[in-house]
């Protein structure tokens, strides 16, 4: 039976005109490449004119990057549909009555994970926004990762209350979360399969119909609108998981002192039928807007789901479990830290440490929920002096952010690494000694960035995340040191 939505859509031909919400990490990448595509004609990006982001208009419309770090490609791919015309970026969102599809890529954090109560705010006057606009027979598509059930009941709920019209017979309405990472973004969208799930066959084809042009090696996945939104929370769930697994393994290797990466090796070595293991790399823990708070997400669409959950009484969560091993690593950091001052009878009161890296991820500038920052307040609360560098992140609030390695380190007891970024694994031990003028400067290493043996034979105290063949390492004495005895 012909619906009434596929007769509008039949009226509305093709979809030629984008809007995108949000123009961020997700949003950015996502309208330029459906603007470089001659499937469509033109892409609307909606950004709000507000004090902390207001800025991304402009630059968008001169063919700039507002993203800092490298993203390959990206630069120049806003620069051509710039001028040739097909993408331009806009405050004004009573332009999405134009367009024949909308998607909203927008942040969803939890004010309070304990709670299991996500800050929709951001997302609801984005639906808003939409649905005053909203025309007959737009498709209307969420790729922000939310609680499962959101699509098809508060998404839906807004939409129709805003917009006078009923979702799957007047607009269509789905959910494609994004699967990108900082650095890859715009290989991300192009190469991964794409989760599609409308709340009806006929939006979930008309969903397919907008993603599929933009895909090169990447296929379109079909499912339901739940499906979808499980599907997202759950992938980054279990690399959540994965990272905690090893992390928790660094842990151990540490007290039984040994080195993580060589059991990781050993562990990974194992190939064949049936094997499936991804044993990823520990460090001073997980950061950025995804991981942090999908898992939360998912835990709130089963706690809200209409069904029981059978699962053991008073056993928690491995998920959630998962969740605080990563949240400890930047407490553990700190703990590594103390223990490396106390082998030279420093307290930490007075003492300056210089982090390297606030970006969660390296060669980025995005520093949204750094393990950095926890690390830092846990200093700062114990009287240290911390200065921060980071090549690539501008700013940060409340956070003073210098890009000068030469003043961060200067006279600094203790230099933690925090971030990969490619400069820090150029550190000479020669040159951080001299700089950090102490007879033992402390270095903690949080991402596996130095060669330990380089640096304790230069008179360092070394700590590392895993590294339990090192962290108990020998002191060299000045006359060792003088005459090169390691």
């Amino acid at each position: 039976m012909t619906t009434k939505l596929q007769e509008l859509l039949k009226s509305k031909g093709p979809i030629k005109k984008i809007g995108v919400i949000g123009m961020g990490y997700v949003g950015i990448p996502a309208a330029v490449l459906f603007a470089d595509s001659d499937n469509f004609d033109f892409v609307w990006g909606f950004q709000r004119d507000s004090s902390t982001s207001g800025y991304k208009i402009d630059m968008l419309n001169r063919g700039e990057s507002p993203l800092k770090g490298e993203e390959p490609g990206l630069d120049e791919l806003i620069k051509k549909v710039v001028d040739r015309k097909k993408f331009k970026c806009t405050p004004d969102f009573s332009k999405i009555s134009g367009v024949d599809a909308v998607t909203l890529a927008i942040q969803t954090p939890f004010s309070n994970p304990e709670s299991l109560l996500p800050d929709f705010s951001a997302l609801i006057e984005g639906l808003k926004q939409t649905g005053k606009y909203l025309s007959e027979g737009t498709l209307v598509v969420l790729e922000s990762t939310i609680t499962p059930g959101t699509t098809d009941e508060l998404a839906r709920q807004i939409l129709e209350e805003e917009s006078g019209m009923t979702a799957g017979e007047d607009f269509g309405l789905a959910h494609a979360p994004e699967r990108v990472m900082v650095g890859r973004l715009l290989r991300n969208i192009r190469e991964h399969d794409r989760i599609v799930g409308g709340i009806d066959q006929v939006c979930t084809d008309r969903a397919v119909e907008l993603y599929t042009p933009v895909l090169t090696t990447g296929k379109i996945i079909p499912m339901s609108a739940t499906a979808a939104e499980v599907t997202k929370t759950a992938e980054n769930t279990f690399r959540d998981l994965q990272i905690a697994s090893i992390n928790q393994l660094a842990l151990y290797c540490e007290a039984m002192g040994i080195n993580v990466y060589d059991v990781r090796a050993g562990v990974d070595s194992l190939k064949g039928e049936g094997i499936t293991r991804a044993v990823l790399y520990p460090g001073a823990g997980v950061g950025g807007h995804c991981l942090t708070k999908d898992t939360y997400h998912l835990e709130r669409g089963v706690k809200i789901s209409k069904e029981k959950l059978d699962y053991p009484d008073g056993l928690d969560s491995i998920f959630v479990l998962a969740r605080k091993v990563n949240d400890f690593m930047p407490v553990h950091m700190y703990h590594l830290s103390v223990e490396a001052l106390e082998r030279i009878n420093k307290p930490l009161e007075g003492l300056k440490v210089a982090i390297l890296g606030w970006a969660f991820i390296n060669n980025s500038d995005d520093a949204r929920n750094p393990p950095s920052e926890p690390y830092r307040d846990l200093l700062i609360d114990s009287g240290c002096k911390v200065e921060v560098h980071d090549p690539h992140v501008l700013e940060y609030p409340g956070v003073p952010i210098s890009h000068e390695l030469s003043d961060v380190i200067k006279n600094a007891d203790c230099v933690a690494i925090l971030t990969g970024h490619d400069q820090y694994f150029n550190i000479d031990a020669g040159m951080l000694k001299e700089s950090m003028n102490q007879d033992h400067p402390v270095i903690i290493d949080g991402r596996n960035v130095i060669d330990p043996d380089v640096f304790i034979n230069k008179g360092f105290v070394y700590k590392g995340i895993g590294r339990g063949d090192k962290n108990n390492h020998k002191l060299r004495t000045k006359s060792s040191l003088t005459l090169g005895f390691s």
